[in-house]
């Protein structure tokens, strides 16, 4: 058996304005500039169990 889901006209109204509100195209906010070593942070946060503080991503930048 298929189950298919329905889509409101509400949401294809929505969908169609999505871009409108980000003139410039862009999904997520500007870059910092900053770069850091993600691979040993990523790895760091693993071995931790929990996401790096702001503090320890400092050890991080390039």
């Amino acid at each position: 058996m298929i189950i298919a889901e329905r889509t409101s006209a509400e949401g294809l109204n929505r969908q169609e304005y999505f871009g409108e509100e980000m003139p410039d195209g862009r999904l997520t906010e500007p870059s910092s500039g900053k770069i850091y070593r993600l691979r040993e942070a990523i790895l760091m946060s693993k071995k931790l169990g929990r996401p790096l503080t702001d503090r320890e991503m400092k050890e991080y930048e390039i």
